[in-house]
């Protein structure tokens, strides 16, 4: 791998900036919902465009750096768009401006109250992301992460009944607790390195840690980051947390905040620990178990399930876990197939849940036992979340394959192939959670008199499902379509391995 150039630039600070600025406009514009929601949409376009004119400098291995303020002697808040840092922001916010469009139809078709906290907050969110895919150092990540969960919560309590209360009171204690797991495993670290930065291959010197202190270290960084994650057993908000708004499910689940999570476990796996060290240690194997257990019992809760937003929430802490997995395998295919599973699982859950919540809005039903027949009344809708559903259970040609194929090639890489039969497992009970509600939608006879008259939810929700649903099968073709995803994965993958041995 080549030296990383890195040059100055005020555009990952701008990225942070602009869904931030437009906070204000979208409460001065509260009377005014046309008005309010050209904010959003403007914000998302802006945003994505200022995050993919850095994609070039990050296929050449160049990163954009700005330093903003020196928190502490020697250690500044600097936003550093890394190759990696631009992967997950592109995900981050090229997906934000379909949710953004979504959630006009959502909030307009479910006549939801307080629709301008609502955009508010989204706004704020996807500042904090970009923050977080932009921080060069821990400090940097926690001021970012910390903002992402207290953002998030108004968008948890939103419907302000007891059990969004207590959803969102529960998500609270969980991400904030974590925040002190992670600021403590921070501190420990710079007492013992005196750097903060993230570095590909890792900050840890032979020598310096000790097999117990490696250890309680590792776990410190795993209850800071596993919770957002969706680790076994950190994992129990995030069901809880699906009495939100089905596109505040989305944006937990695709967009910012688990992927947030899996996220910071591959900083700290690659960037901070370094693959030498996960390897000397056999931290590797503790993550590998984790991520084994949690995939597989995800898998079998959401058998169980017959709310369709919660069977998706399992299936979520299940494929959270694929990534997880990808990172311990500490392998070339690995990595890359775990960071391509971040940019893949999220176009095709973020359908599965416009699909719920069309449903929701159009139909006003929740269980997969209420949806006979409504593949007859919907087609667009289900036809995309049959595309999720195969996807996720990684059959070609939907992009779910492409990301399976290389966590197996990473187990075969390295020599251990228990986790290549959790992935042809995990596989078969995807099948088993997500077909039955395909049959049950275009094969099973509905109530006539309530799909009567009934069809497609509305165009500013319909459009957005297609399109993620078309982006799914078209990346399962051609991976490195538009952005790039694959190649900067087996870039980042090969700097990883290179720094760290």
């Amino acid at each position: 791998m080549t030296t990383p150039e890195t040059y100055t630039s005020y555009i990952p600070l701008l990225a942070v900036l602009v869904s931030l600025a437009a906070v204000p406009l979208i409460i001065l514009s509260s009377k005014y919902r046309n008005l309010r929601e050209f904010w959003t949409i403007a914000a998302s376009f802006i945003k994505f465009g200022l995050v993919l004119s850095l994609l070039p400098g990050a296929l050449a291995n160049k990163t954009a750096e700005i330093s903003l303020i020196e928190i502490f002697p020697g250690i500044e808040m600097t936003l550093r768009a890394d190759p990696f840092g631009v992967f997950f922001a592109l995900i981050a916010s090229g997906l934000w401006i379909f949710t953004s469009v979504y959630s006009i139809g959502y909030v307009r078709g479910a006549n939801e109250h307080k629709q301008t906290r609502y955009f508010a907050s989204f706004a704020v969110c996807l500042s904090a992301t970009m923050g977080i895919a932009f921080s060069s150092n821990l400090l940097t990540f926690i001021i970012f992460y910390e903002i992402l969960t207290i953002a998030t919560y108004p968008l948890v309590i939103h419907k302000e009944t007891k059990e969004a209360i207590n959803g969102g009171r529960k998500y609270l204690i969980y991400t904030l607790t974590a925040g002190l797991f992670l600021i403590a495993a921070s501190a420990w670290t710079y007492q013992l390195t005196g750097t903060l930065d993230f570095k590909a291959g890792g900050l840890f010197t032979e020598g310096i840690l000790t097999p117990q202190t490696a250890v309680v270290l590792f776990f410190l960084f795993l209850g800071g980051v596993g919770v957002k994650a969706g680790i076994m057993p950190m994992h129990s908000w995030l069901p809880t947390a699906m009495v939100a708004p089905t596109p505040v499910s989305a944006l937990l689940h695709a967009v910012a905040v688990v992927k947030s999570g899996v996220f910071a476990v591959i900083r700290v796996v690659g960037f901070v620990f370094g693959p030498a060290i996960m390897r000397q240690f056999g931290l590797n194997n503790i993550l590998l178990v984790m991520a084994g257990f949690t995939i597989i019992v995800a898998s079998l809760i959401a058998l169980r399930q017959d709310n369709l937003k919660r069977r998706l929430a399992y299936s979520t802490v299940g494929h959270l876990s694929y990534i997880v997995m990808g990172a311990a395998l500490l392998t070339p295919a690995g990595f890359a197939g775990g960071m391509m599973h971040i940019a893949f699982h999220a176009t095709m859950k973020i359908t599965l849940f416009f699909v719920a919540g069309a449903i929701y809005v159009n139909l006003h039903k929740n269980n997969i036992s209420e949806l006979k027949g409504i593949g007859r009344v919907m087609p667009w809708t289900m036809g995309a979340f049959t595309i999720g559903a195969i996807g996720l259970a990684g059959i070609p040609p939907i992009n779910g394959f492409v990301s399976k194929w290389y966590l197996g090639l990473g187990s075969i890489e390295s020599g251990n192939l228990v986790p290549l039969a959790i992935l042809v497992v995990s596989g078969l009970l995807n099948a088993a959670y997500f077909f039955p509600i395909v049959h049950i939608a275009f094969f099973r006879k509905g109530n006539e008199k309530e799909l009567e008259g009934k069809g497609e939810a509305p165009l500013f929700m319909v459009i957005p499902i297609v399109i993620t649903a078309i982006l799914s099968l078209l990346f399962g073709i051609y991976p490195d379509l538009f952005f790039k995803f694959y190649r900067l994965a087996i870039n980042i993958a090969a700097s990883i391995i290179g720094g760290g041995g």
